[in-house]
């Protein structure tokens, strides 16, 4: 979705028409140049050819999940999920990178390696392909959330530039509380989203309260220690003031005992405790790995919540079409 390139495309008509155009694509949200009725033909039809709007992907169904495999024109494939969550609301979870460099040992898309980074384009058009298929039933899309495949904080520029378009009355108009990015903490990228004028939301893939187990699952960790992480986020919270998501996999006999919980609970008390809420996240299989018990998970809550820390446990939805959280490896 190479805006610059349509208004190259439209640099010879008036103004309105790129205006036009654009309320086509986001608002009405059509697919073919031939359905935008308020264009002339001939530009219509010079559209078509120049600026084609059909997306080639195929949607795989679990329940209230849908997982679309996106092909892009390179020939890669990227996945993107859509959850229609308990409450009505509609949530993309979108992808930034085709696979991803960080390796980290409980998620599929990390095992499955790295090809390069996509382009805002290319992240925006898959929060296009499901508001085109909620466009079909009445209903829009309410939140979207980086949380597919690959880490947003190594390829910022483009995830910018697609949020400002997402956010953008003109484009998605979704508002910026409702956009989420999740990092594995980067903390040069988290001081630029701190410096971000929009007001979106931060959440932090921790999965351990030491170093030492934190590097064991998360390659990325021997770069930057916790309390390095930590400067960084308290940086941010400082200058955004609005609640942190730390997101937790509970991995059983490996990060879910009593012991855990209290750790992680030091940890978080070195942050505000007011502006930091707890996801814990059911471990869906990818390797070597086993789920904690939904009786571990709550215990470790309950826990958290004695020491004054907001937690909740995360549902896990689109396991059946390897569209959960840590499924994502462009599988069918």
């Amino acid at each position: 979705m190479l805006l610059y390139r349509l208004k190259e495309i439209l640099a010879d008509q008036p103004a309105y028409r790129y205006r036009q155009a654009g309320e086509a694509i986001f608002q009405k949200l059509i697919s073919d140049w031939h359905e935008a009725s308020n264009l002339p033909k001939e530009i219509r039809e010079k559209l078509n050819q120049e600026f084609p709007l059909a997306l080639d992907y195929k949607i795989f169904v679990d329940g209230r999940t849908q997982k679309a495999v996106l092909s892009l024109v390179d020939g890669e494939t990227i996945e993107t999920v859509l959850i229609n969550n308990f409450d009505g609301r509609n949530t993309i979870c979108i992808s930034c990178q085709i696979g991803c460099p960080l390796g980290c040992g409980f998620c599929a898309t990390g095992a499955s390696g790295f090809v390069r980074n996509l382009t805002a384009g290319e992240i925006v058009d898959q929060v296009l392909l499901f508001a085109r298929e909620l466009h079909k039933i009445g209903e829009r899309v309410d939140n979207v959330v980086f949380m597919g495949m690959g880490e947003p904080l190594l390829n910022l520029d483009n995830v910018f530039e697609a949020i400002n378009l997402l956010n953008d009355k003109q484009g998605f108009n979704i508002g910026a509380r409702s956009i989420s990015v999740s990092t594995c903490g980067i903390p040069a990228g988290i001081r630029k989203i701190a410096a971000f004028p929009l007001q979106i939301n931060l959440a932090i893939s921790l999965h351990a309260a030491t170093d030492s187990l934190r590097q064991e699952l998360m390659p990325i960790a021997k770069e930057y220690r916790l309390s390095t992480l930590l400067a960084a986020l308290n940086d941010y919270l400082s200058a955004k003031g609005r609640k942190l998501m730390v997101e937790y996999i509970m991995l059983r006999g490996i990060n879910d005992g009593s012991e855990d919980a209290d750790k992680l609970a030091d940890l978080i008390n070195q942050l505000p405790k007011n502006l930091v809420m707890v996801n814990l996240i059911p471990y869906n299989p990818t390797g070597k790995f086993f789920p904690s018990s939904p009786k571990d998970m709550e215990h470790f809550k309950q826990i958290l919540g004695r020491r004054g820390i907001e937690a909740t446990i995360r549902e896990s939805l689109g396991g059946k079409v390897f569209g959960a959280c840590g499924q994502l490896a462009r599988r069918r």
